[in-house]
């Protein structure tokens, strides 16, 4: 049988509620406020609700309510308040200190005995849906963990495979594998640039992370071009660039192959950059002929990334041009044209990309001298 806590000072009250409740709960009376905050305190777990008095003597309802509701005691056992007090003023502040509900006096039977149980159900309700909800939280958490987990490894999962095909393109172009470093770290610093002054691209810490993995499969294309064209110090002639821009619609062919291995928001996004990194700002780009907007962001970045690098970077038709000189010919527009958001970012940007780059053309320039192939 549930415990239930009588406290009134008026001995007939008490014994008329003594009376209505006593064939349904266990009832411990008390007749005032101290005696009320001892049982309390002695009997939390026992008690399954209270019902108390407004006006008593040594300590009144209202405060005990008050100390019941700073010990947030009241939201877990209800307090249900009695009064002879007809006004609302008394209602509304009992209801404002935590109270479950309000009865006037005098007492009729049925409803007292119907309201005190309402109480106390509405009140196991809530305690039961609350512990529902803790063990659905503690599953749900549980879950969360494995889902991130599993997140995280496929994340790794589709880093390998990025490299290691892409790894295969570089041995083949006589790249280093310092160039996929630098286009990754390019397009980082310059993707997070963009996020930082440009939100109106929608750009998060995760999104700049997964276009910066992709951002390595841009050539991936250049594996179906032959040794002849890709290796040829000289320039090109009309067919065989022909032949060399068709990287961006071949390669998006080898994309789709890893379709069925790749995250779907991986495999878009290489997709794109693979495709569209050769688009022009100004419409003179290939494969699709894009202009302004029409290019992705993640493409615009990996444009300017790979240009960056092609100028600071030694290769087989070119020497190296100074960070400094590739800084000016992009912002001249000697490079392409870019958006003005992407000049103001590569500006933003220079000091950190010009440090990357000296860095990593460094080691390249180690790693090449003890290269017979590159000497």
């Amino acid at each position: 049988m549930k415990t239930l806590l009588i406290a009134d000072d008026a001995e007939v009250d008490r014994r008329i509620l003594e009376e209505i409740l006593r064939n349904r709960y266990n009832v411990v009376s008390v007749s005032g406020g101290k005696q009320a905050i001892q049982v309390i305190s002695k009997n939390l777990k026992e008690l399954a609700g209270i019902v108390m008095d407004v006006r008593m003597p040594d300590t009144s309802g209202i405060q005990v309510l008050e100390l019941l509701q700073k010990q947030k005691i009241s939201t877990r056992i209800p307090v249900i308040m009695v009064s002879g007090d007809a006004s609302p003023e008394s209602e509304r502040i009992c209801y404002q200190k935590g109270a479950a509900d309000f009865i006037r006096k005098p007492y009729e039977k049925t409803v007292v005995g119907y309201r005190v149980a309402r109480s106390l159900e509405l009140y196991e309700k809530r305690a039961g849906l609350e512990e529902k909800i803790a063990e659905q939280t503690k599953v749900l958490r549980k879950q969360y963990l494995v889902l991130q987990k599993q997140e995280e490894n496929l994340r790794e999962n589709n880093n390998n495979i990025i490299d290691v095909v892409c790894a295969m393109v570089e041995f083949r172009n006589l790249e280093s594998g310092n160039h996929l470093k630098r286009i990754k770290g390019f397009t980082q610093i310059l993707g997070t640039t963009i996020m930082r002054n440009y939100p109106e691209y929608g750009l998060t810490p995760h999104r700049v992370e997964v276009i910066t993995q992709a951002s390595a499969m841009h050539d991936i294309g250049k594996i179906t071009v032959p040794d002849a064209i890709l290796l040829k110090p000289g320039r090109l002639t009309p067919e065989e660039f022909d032949l060399m821009k068709s990287h961006t619609t071949r390669g998006c062919e080898l994309v789709k192959m890893l379709a069925d291995i790749q995250d779907k928001e991986y495999y878009e996004t290489s997709y794109d950059i693979c495709r569209h990194h050769h688009e022009k700002y100004d419409g003179r780009g290939y494969p699709d002929g894009l202009k302004g907007e029409e290019i992705s962001i993640a493409a615009q970045l990996v444009s300017m990334a790979d240009i960056y690098d092609a100028l600071v970077s030694e290769r087989v038709y070119k020497a190296a041009i100074p960070p400094s000189k590739a800084y000016e010919m992009i912002r001249n527009g000697e490079a392409g044209i870019f958006s003005t958001k992407m000049l103001t970012s590569f500006e933003l940007s220079r000091i950190e990309l010009e440090d990357f780059a000296s860095r990593t053309v460094a080691e390249d320039q180690q790693e090449d001298g003890g290269n017979p192939l590159m000497n």
